[in-house]
Parts: structure tokens; sequence; C-alpha cells
């Protein structure tokens, strides 16, 4: 006869998640390796009790200043662990728990694991409504949890006790399946939260979740060999499907094997040394003139890892090539069929093993080699001219500082950022020296990404340098965990830039007609528009006042010298510098992007947007592959 042990709820669902692990090629990692809270009415006293009773040694407990900026956190620790451990999210009922959906919703579409505990409702209604309670006047079981059913994987309410076995193995299988795996939703009644239950044992045995690696389908394998071998003019569209599989080194086996150039999106940047012969960098609306010429002449476009969003693809103008074919390599069906292409579906690893074995003697001509070997050198001059200071007493530009910041990491650093205008200079310039350095948050491009991820990277690897790049528009958003960065002594480097604005989305709205409006953070000008001197705010004494030590660098020379000290450091720093915005250094885009223009408008420039607009999208194609022979 079973053996019991009487708990509660939350106590029972925090012992089940410390004996969760993930296993992978031999290597065990705990798969809920810590929890993040912010205690509220609705969690306090059940999973917050439960976890003060379970001990950091069982669970760790990282207290968070914004429940958003915990799921980021969550995200960048997964993230850096390839997807195999990930961390747990709990919030109180009400605000706390619709403060994650953007975090949830930034997890599922990037593809990384992260568990969800809200409060919710009383599930035995003895109060109704209570505190912060949303009432439906046709759905009473509806809770404002249920805005997280839409960007959750998987999500159950746990109404009564028993209902948690089940549905928390459910949630560990989703967490570690890198074919179903983003956010994972248990939203907790507070009675049922902190009701005793009589366990099985077994809930609380040591379980191993065995991470796949898929083999391809041998007819699906023969059939990307054919296609490779008749093609000119292959080339590789890495995805991060390569770093989550681990799969860098296979790919470059493969590539050093049949020559085929590899392009890179923002997920997938890295996937390559920056220096391999073989790496163009990134492809699509920010990418390398060379990747970009390449990808408008190829005839079969081989995607490992992707998902193609409209920057990969420049919003279908990208691959002219009227005979041009998709091959898509991926651990999902779903990602896979994208563009009609031809399938693997297998794990990113086994797949280009795989495929390095049946092509073996299989080598692309050589003056195809020579082609792209001469535009890897052109472009790496226009790296480098962009990242040059001519005068080191000069005001920088943003180029020059990603140049400076380039001069002083080392391979094991990474360098995060999600949004503004450095996703697009980085794409087209970063030299990424190792698998991780590289760590763009663009599937959501979430503004208030890079600080809390700059902690989870930090908390999943302690000994790695890891600088957080955020414009003053992102930065305003969301500083406040680097309050947590101080309080657990976790030496982060910010790098803060001041350009007074939205400064991407300025640059955009220019371009469709937008004429910058309402991108500026300036006074207001006697016309009522935001066109008057910047505002005084001094945002380094902001992150002083939060706890960082502060670098101020007015000159190229001095943010030189500021990076360096603030890598040397054993304490969390920022390094805040204000970027010419007169002189941008950056090369312009090499590919379109659609952001529709109005068709009818008054001012001139919106009319002038428009038919630049109307003159772009005549080159979009809907990419329909004629089904493979029969055979």
């Amino acid at each position: 006869m079973s053996t019991t042990t009487r708990l509660t709820v939350a106590q029972a669902l925090v012992r089940f998640l410390s004996v969760q692990y993930t296993e992978r090629d031999g290597v065990r990692h705990r798969l809920i390796a810590g929890t993040w809270g912010i205690f509220g009415h609705g969690n306090v006293a059940g999973i917050g009790q439960a976890l003060l009773e379970a001990g950091e040694e069982a669970m760790p407990f990282h207290q968070g200043r914004n429940e958003q900026a915990m799921v980021h956190a969550a995200v960048g620790h997964a993230r850096q662990l390839n997807r195999l451990s990930a961390q747990a999210v709990t919030t109180s009922i009400g605000p706390g728990a619709t403060n994650l959906v953007t975090g949830a919703a930034l997890a599922t579409i990037n593809r990384l694991p992260v568990l969800l505990l809200p409060g919710d409702y009383f599930a035995g209604r003895p109060a109704d409504p209570l505190l912060q309670q949303l009432e439906h006047p046709t759905e009473a079981d509806v809770s404002v949890n249920d805005t997280l059913r839409p960007v959750s994987r998987y999500f159950d309410r746990i109404h009564r006790p028993e209902a948690l076995i089940p549905s928390a193995l459910q949630a560990m299988r989703v967490l570690s399946d890198p074919a179903e795996t983003g956010a994972v939703t248990l939203a907790l009644p507070q009675d049922v939260q902190a009701e005793a239950y009589d366990w099985p044992e077994e809930f609380f045995a040591e379980r191993v979740w065995r991470v796949r690696r898929p083999a391809p389908d041998p007819v699906e394998l023969a059939e990307a060999v054919r296609v490779i071998r008749a093609a000119a003019r292959p080339v590789i569209v890495a995805g991060g499907g390569v770093h989550h599989s681990e799969a860098e080194q296979a790919l470059k086996a493969l590539v050093e094997a049949t020559g085929i150039p590899v392009t890179s999106t923002q997920a997938g940047k890295g996937a390559l040394r920056h220096d391999h012969p073989a790496d163009l960098g990134g492809i699509g609306h920010t990418g390398t003139a060379v990747a970009d010429d390449l990808a408008r002449t190829a005839d079969l476009v081989i995607g490992v890892g992707t998902r193609y969003s409209d920057f990969t693809t420049a919003s279908g103008t990208l691959f002219q090539n009227p005979d041009v074919r998709f091959l898509n390599l991926n651990i999902t069906a779903f990602d896979a069929h994208k563009l009609a292409a031809r399938t693997v579906v297998c794990d990113a690893r086994a797949g280009l093993e795989a495929l390095a074995s049946a092509l073996a003697g299989h080598r692309v001509d050589a003056a195809y080699e020579a082609e792209y070997g001469t535009g890897k050198e052109r472009w790496e001059r226009v790296v480098a001219r962009a990242f040059e200071a001519s005068d080191e007493h000069a005001v920088p530009t943003q180029t020059q500082l990603l140049g400076a910041l380039d001069a002083v990491v080392g391979d094991e650093d990474v360098v995060i950022n999600a949004a503004g205008s450095l996703p697009g200079d980085l794409h087209k310039l970063w030299r990424a020296r190792s698998p991780r350095q590289y760590h763009l948050e663009y599937g959501y491009s979430c503004m208030g990404y890079e600080i809390p991820a700059a902690i989870g990277v930090q908390q999943a690897t302690p000994d790695t340098p890891v600088w957080a790049l955020v414009g003053d528009g992102t930065y305003l958003m969301m500083p406040t965990e680097l309050v947590t960065a101080v309080q657990e002594g976790l030496p982060i480097n910010l790098v803060l830039v001041q350009n007074h604005g939205y400064a991407s989305i300025g640059g955009l709205s220019e371009t469709v007609g937008g004429e910058r409006f309402g991108t500026a953070y300036r006074y207001r000008a006697a016309d009522g528009t935001f066109s008057g001197a910047p505002l005084p705010v001094d945002l380094a004494a902001n992150a002083a006042s939060l706890g960082m030590d502060v670098l101020r660098a007015k000159t190229v020379r001095e943010l030189r010298e500021a990076l360096a000290a603030a890598r040397a450091s054993d304490r969390p720093t920022c390094v805040y510098v204000e970027t010419d915005t007169a002189n941008p250094a950056a090369p312009p885009a090499e590919a379109w992007w659609d952001v529709p223009v109005a068709q009818t408008a008054s001012r001139e420039a919106a009319v002038a947007a428009r038919t630049e607009y109307d003159r772009q999208t005549a080159a979009r194609r809907t990419h329909l592959c004629p089904p493979p022979p029969n055979r």
C-alpha cells in the first residue's frame, strides 16, 4: 500500500519541483533551478509559506521588483542554459498576475521555458468577489489569469488538491520538450494553495525528463541530400535552434566539408564564429550586405532552427531567385513547413550530423566560395569603418560605442539587447566570438528585457561577464531590477545610452511619413510639438540611486576606459554615455521591412513614403515550392 505525506498544495508543489531534472547527452540539470516571487494576499500564505518551509537548498528564492521583469530574468537564465533548466515565477492575484502576460508572450514566442504560478480567486467562493477579483457577467470561472492562456504552451487552474498531480506532470513535460516548450501556467486559487492533502510519496520521487534528440526520417534526409547536391547557390539560415541544440560544432563541420555559407537570424547569430570564412553575418532587414546579396540569388535556402520572422525574410521580398527552394531542418513540424519547404523534422545537431555524413564528398563550386569570400571581406571593411574613431576626444556614435565594447570583451562575455536602434546595429556589425556571446531577444523585441535577462544569465553562469545594452527609452521602462542585482551582488554591467528618445522608432517614423512624431524626449515647443530642448533627466544619477556604481563617459577615450573598468569590477556597474545622434555611422538597411504606410494623406512626407511603399511591395513573393516528386 502506498504511503502518503500530508502537505498543503503549495508545499507539495514546491517539493515536487525540487526533484525534477532534465538530462541530455548524459548531462543533468535541475529543471526548476529557483523561484522568483513578489508576494501579496494571493500567494503569501500559500506558495510563500511553502518556499519558506522548503528552504534555500530545496528551492532557491529570488526577490523581484516587477513581475514582468521576473519572467524576463527566468527567460535569460533558460536561454543561457540552452533550455535545459528553467525558473518559476510566483505572483499574487490581480495586477501581479496580469504583469506576467508580456513576459509569458516573450517566452513562448522565443520557445523558451518558464513556469508561472499566479495566485487566483477562491475555488470555494466563500467570499465573492474578493480583493482584485475580476467579475465576468457570463463566465464566473474566468479570472484575470485567463489572459495567460493564449501566451502559454500549457495552462491549468488547480481547483482541487488532487488535480495538481497530473497537471504538474504535464507542466514538466512541456517545459522539458524542445518541440513544445514556452511559458507554462498553473493558476493557483488561494484557498487551494493552503489546503492540506495526503500525497502519495511517489509524487515526490526524483524524476528525470530526458531531452530528446530525434534523428531525421530516412526519406526526408535522402530528399534533403538530393536537393542540396542539386543546388548551385545554397545558403544556410541559422536560427536559435542551432544554439538550443548545442549544434554549433555540427554546423561548423558541415560547412567546412561542403563550403555552404551561413547567415544568421538575431537568435542564431554566433552559430559560427564571426571570423569563420563561411560566416556571412546577419540576414534580412538588419542583415549584412553580403548575406542579403547572396540570399537574393540563392537557389536553395536551408533553414536550421529558424521560424522565419518578417525581419529574416525582409517581409517576403528577400529571396528573389525565381527558382529558389527551401529546405527546413527544425525540431517542430510547425516551423519546418514554413515557406512551403521540404522538411527534415529532427533535432538540429542530429540533423546536421546526418547531413554531413550523407553529403560526404560534396562541395559547392569554388567560384561560389570565392564570390561570398570577397563579399565577406568587403563587409568587414564596413564594420571596421563603423567601429573606428579617428578623434579620441569626440562624443562617440552608437557604432563607435560598439567598437569600444568589441575591444574590451572576451570570448566568454555575453552581450544582451532586445529593443531600440541597437538590435539593427548589433545584427549587422557585432563580431560574435562564441555561441552564447550574442544574446538578442528579437522574437518579441521587448523593451525592459535587458536588465533582468542579464541577471538571469549571471545566475545561470556566475563567472561570465554580462553586459546589458540599454537605451534611455528602454531604461525608463524597467530599471527596477538593478536593485535586485545590487541585493544579490551580481556584477552585471549596464551600458546606458542616452539619445533623448526612441531612436529606432524615430528613424522608422521618418521613413513611413510619420516625421518622428511622438518619439523625442523633449519639452513641448510653442507649436505644441515635442521639439523643444532635451529633458534634463539624469539617468546615471537614477542608476546610482538604485545602488549601481556609475562611470560617466563623454568621449570615445573615456568610454573605452569606463568599459574596461566595468569589466574588471566585481560590483554591478553602469557605464553612462550620451551618443552623437547628429552623425550616425551605422550602415543603412540592406533589405526592406514592411510597415504599412497611409494610402491617403495630406502631408508630403506620407505621400512620398507611400510611393516608396508601393514600389517595395511589388517585389513581395509568396513562396510555394512544388512538392517533391513521387519516388
